[in-house]
């Protein structure tokens, strides 16, 4: 198991105050020495601001591209892996999710997010098909497509999740959360198993012995420089490699083939164990199922056996959605904002928090063979999508609400 992230949350300032994002960074580091000195492997650092109109107001949004990119080299200058800049709300003006895809292409550290529902706007269509514009602008920033890996259409996601792009600070006192990359534990739990009840013990175990090594660092550390530790988002993130992929410990249970029938009450024990296990959890402390950043679930997908309806199936028993998608090039955003709609539906009926990460690829189309220099992502291929524009009621602008399924 490696820790993802060790998330710092802050208010911010503008004009950008450097003195807050120097003492995160001495804090972060001090982290990360006293982790890893503990035996635990730190892949990052991160900086999570809260939501935009706190940073910008109203009349200072055309200055975030420079606030981002001014962001960005503070923080690689005391030593912060990453940062998100916030959120924009569908309460926000429209030049707030415009202003996305500049702050993506300007920067290669800085993460934003979208709001496209939540339980106060309920589901906004015109926050959903402003979304869909910018996943088609972040597309063309790069020929390998990757502007989207940091842009994130948020449903029912609150803040304090140490992940990102979802991570955003709620505003207030400084606080600090670790996000996990523990697929691998997963793997090993199921590997052998002649039950589901030891497979179940064996993970809850697993899981609860590592929260207790993060928290008595974590504890420490946050009670020696009087940042509150948050808790810790269990979601067992994997890497593209088989031994740490939730595509393995899904077979490794005993589904034929993740993506083939029974895939479904596989994410659904997994989701349980994962819930029934007692640590100090924030965010979502579910089940990922990243196509492009798990190696088998890239190879199962390339295969035909998980497509965009089956994520989104499997995302009403566990996960956070649709994340790292690969869709063709040639997808419009009114094409998008249909995919979008139905995680927020789901996020709301079920009353759980999704995102969706949709990862359109310059000049591929569906079943085109996709390959990556980037370490994180595995090899795989282009999904096919039944996507159509939407039209009437559901084509206008209007938020609606959806009340949580009772039963």
């Amino acid at each position: 198991m490696n820790i993802r992230s060790i998330t710092y949350f802050t208010d911010s300032d503008f004009p950008l105050d450097e003195s807050r994002i120097a003492y995160a960074g001495r804090f972060l580091g001090e982290a990360r020495q006293a982790f890893e000195a503990a035996g635990f492997n730190v892949q990052t650092t991160r900086l999570a601001l809260p939501p935009l109109w706190r940073t910008f107001g109203k009349t200072s949004i055309g200055e975030a591209v420079k606030y981002a990119q001014d962001l960005e080299a503070i923080c690689f200058v005391h030593s912060i892996d990453y940062a998100s800049l916030g959120v924009a709300r569908p309460s926000d003006p429209a030049a707030y999710y415009d202003m996305i895809p500049d702050v993506i292409a300007a920067t290669q550290n800085i993460f934003v997010a979208g709001v496209i529902a939540s339980p106060l706007s309920g589901i906004s269509l015109q926050a959903i098909q402003l979304a869909a514009k910018i996943i088609h602008r972040c597309a063309a920033i790069s020929p390998d497509g990757l502007g989207n890996l940091r842009f994130a259409a948020l449903a029912n996601v609150e803040p304090g999740i140490p992940f990102m792009p979802s991570g955003y600070h709620e505003g207030g006192p400084a606080s600090f959360g670790i996000a996990t990359e523990s697929a691998d534990l997963a793997v090993t739990a199921f590997t052998g198993v002649k039950s589901l009840a030891e497979a179940r013990s064996r993970l809850i175990e697993s899981i609860e012995d590592q929260a207790r090594r993060i928290h008595s660092v974590a504890k420490k550390i946050g009670g020696a420089k009087s940042v509150r530790f948050a808790g810790i988002d269990f979601s067992p993130a994997p890497f593209p490699s088989s031994d740490k992929s939730i595509g393995t410990a899904i077979e490794a249970l005993g589904v034929g083939a993740a993506g083939a029938s029974g895939t479904l009450a596989a994410a659904a024990f997994i989701t349980d164990a994962l819930q029934r296990a007692r640590f100090q959890r924030i965010g979502f402390s579910g089940l990922f199922l990243p196509v492009l950043e798990d190696n088998v679930l890239a190879a199962r997908s390339a295969e035909g056996l998980m497509g965009v309806s089956d994520l989104l199936l499997y995302s009403a028993v566990c996960g956070t959605g649709l994340d790292t998608v690969p869709l063709p090039g040639d997808i419009s955003p009114a094409e998008l904002a249909p995919i979008l709609l139905d995680v927020a539906a789901l996020a709301l009926r079920l009353n759980k928090p999704l995102t969706a990460r949709l990862m359109p690829m310059p000049g591929k189309q569906a079943g085109d063979e996709l390959s990556f220099s980037f370490p994180f992502f595995a090899n795989g291929r282009v999904l096919a999508h039944k996507s159509r524009p939407l039209g009437g009621a559901l084509g206008g602008d209007e938020a609606f609400d959806l009340a949580h399924r009772a039963t």
